[in-house]
């Protein structure tokens, strides 16, 4: 276990500051790890909506990620929106290449206000190329349904349904998340090869959820580092999350989703 983790983002941007990259940043800070970063995308978007994506050219990615890489031995990396399959492929290479401890996969295909992010080849890609590299993916109910190719879960039976061909993916692990399920509480569902585990919070009556994806994912890699086992970085991840929307409606941002509580425990 490391003290002070050393944590990459891999992300596009957010320029109001509840999601992607600028998500991942604050809480890989709340969570004591140091926080480094590579952008795949300009994204103009704000609690309303996304209004422009930006691609980055791939050889600023690869010149980002060698620049960190080169330097920052990285514990842990926190893979987000990935727009194209070049820059699935980019990010494999370099992952394969530095071979950082621990990879968590947020498989990024829609924003909290419905936007799309990516089209059908950056899903299939980022199936093919990164989810193998992951020490977990972390979907939601949409995004599992995309990346199999199904229809979207709407009970727990269905998720659990899910479980063998998610685990066809080749994931070490998956956290299958079910916040879209009307239930009173929010369940999420960790498969592994062998196992399944149901590790459940409240429900909290917030409009402030941008951003919770890119928040649960960048803390479940901020915790790989600092605890024994994978669930249990999970499980702590969960607390966070949860806490984190607990305390969301104290900030007062944005006129749409606003962003959750990334420094709840500080201020």
């Amino acid at each position: 276990m490391v003290a002070i983790p050393r944590l990459l983002s891999i992300a596009g941007t957010d320029p109001s500051g509840g999601a992607g990259m600028h998500a991942d940043m604050k809480t890989f800070s709340a969570l004591g790890g140091y926080a480094t970063s590579a952008i795949t995308s300009i994204v103009a978007q704000n609690t309303c909506g996304v209004r422009e994506v930006y691609p980055l050219p791939l050889a600023a990615l690869e010149a980002q990620l060698r620049a960190v890489f080169d330097d920052i031995e990285i514990d842990a990396v926190k893979i987000g929106m990935v727009a194209d399959r070049d820059t699935a492929q980019c990010i494999r290479r370099l992952i394969l290449e530095y071979a950082p401890r621990h990879v968590v996969l947020d498989p990024v295909m829609v924003a909290k206000s419905g936007d799309r992010l990516v089209d059908a080849g950056a899903v299939a890609a980022v199936c093919e190329l990164l989810v193998p590299l992951a020490d977990i993916v972390t979907p939601n109910l949409p995004e599992a349904a995309e990346l199999l190719g199904t229809n979207i879960p709407d009970s727990r039976d269905a998720m659990m349904a899910m479980c063998d061909d998610l685990r066809g993916l080749q994931s070490s692990h998956v956290l299958l998340k079910g916040g879209f399920l009307a239930d009173s509480t929010c369940a999420d569902l960790l498969i592994s090869a062998q196992d399944t585990e149901w590790l459940e919070a409240p429900r909290i009556a917030t409009r402030h959820l941008h951003g919770t994806g890119c928040t649960l994912s960048s803390a479940i890699a901020a915790l790989l580092p600092q605890h024994a086992t994978l669930p249990a970085a999970v499980r702590a991840a969960k607390v966070y999350m949860t806490r984190s929307l607990e305390e969301a409606d104290r900030l007062g941002v944005g006129k749409g989703q606003g962003p959750v509580h990334h420094f709840h425990a500080w201020w």
